[in-house]
């Protein structure tokens, strides 16, 4: 990468049981609320048909709510946004449901859950239910996934002088695939990435990216204390690091691995503020 990647945020999202939604978040982060004590059931894809809201799967559900309302806070129309949709495993507890009903009872495979199954079925469920018809990108990058999706976004708005939606959610193993694959619980994060350069909308910070060699868990971002413990073991923990420093307004300097011993350097910069560390 030749020269920094410049974008700006106008919209962000967070959802996880335990914090359905990112105002209710940076409450918490700030210390003026607790976690959910009760984690709240999957948000319902409010875009989809009634049938197709029935056979969505989780990582349909909690994908869907934060691509909207990110769109939402950037007064962005889904429609137009091409986006980038990253998970770091797809659906496992479909995987898992699969890979049992093949070796016991193959006859009995559900089309609608192979349907499902797929690494896009998130990206095109959205497609469908808002009507887009801008270029969709799903991708994974196993624990580097974050930081591949990120970059893939950057690159795609700055290139093409377009905003783009930016989504990554993660969803937790069941049986087998639980012991080899460190994901728990819910998570889904999204992002309204815009070129710095042609910035239409009010911006929430702005971030500059660089490529560096190394692994960003030399000098990378904690998950901040307080919204650990309510989260757990996510595989898309990383994201967090991120969506903190958006909602705490402070200026930071982030670092993701994006795979093969390279990382992703971000600085973010609060709209209106001084230079990022």
């Amino acid at each position: 990468m030749s020269a920094p990647l410049a974008a700006a945020v106008t919209g962000v999202s967070l959802w996880s049981p335990s914090l359905p939604g990112f105002a209710f978040a940076a409450d918490v982060l700030a210390g003026r609320a607790e976690p959910a004590a009760t984690p709240l059931p999957r948000p319902a894809p409010a875009l989809l048909a009634p049938t197709e809201r029935r056979r969505a799967p989780d990582t349909v559900a909690i994908a869907l709510e934060a691509a909207l309302r990110a769109c939402e806070m950037a007064g962005a129309d889904p429609r137009a946004l091409p986006s980038v949709f990253a998970s770091s495993y797809g659906d496992l507890p479909i995987s898992d449901w699969m890979c049992a009903t093949l070796a016991a009872t193959p006859t009995l495979l559900s089309p609608t859950k192979f349907h499902n199954s797929v690494h896009n079925a998130a990206a095109g469920y959205w497609t469908i239910g808002t009507g887009c018809q801008r270029a969709s990108t799903a991708l994974c990058a196993w624990q580097a996934t974050f930081g591949a999706g990120l970059l893939a976004a950057l690159v795609e708005a700055v290139a093409d002088e377009t905003p783009v939606l930016f989504v990554a959610y993660d969803v937790g193993a069941t049986g087998p695939m639980a012991t080899i694959t460190p994901s728990r619980g819910l998570l889904a994060t999204a992002f309204v990435l815009e070129p710095a350069a042609a910035v239409a909308r009010p911006v929430r910070a702005h971030l500059t990216a660089t490529l560096e060699t190394g692994q960003a868990g030399e000098s990378g971002a904690p998950v901040p204390p307080r919204w650990d413990a309510a989260v757990g073991p996510n595989a898309m923990r990383a994201a967090l690091a991120l969506v903190a420093a958006l909602a705490s307004g402070r200026a930071d300097a982030l670092r993701f691995d994006v795979g093969r011993g390279t990382r992703l350097a971000v600085g973010v910069q609060p709209a209106g503020g001084g230079p990022a560390p």
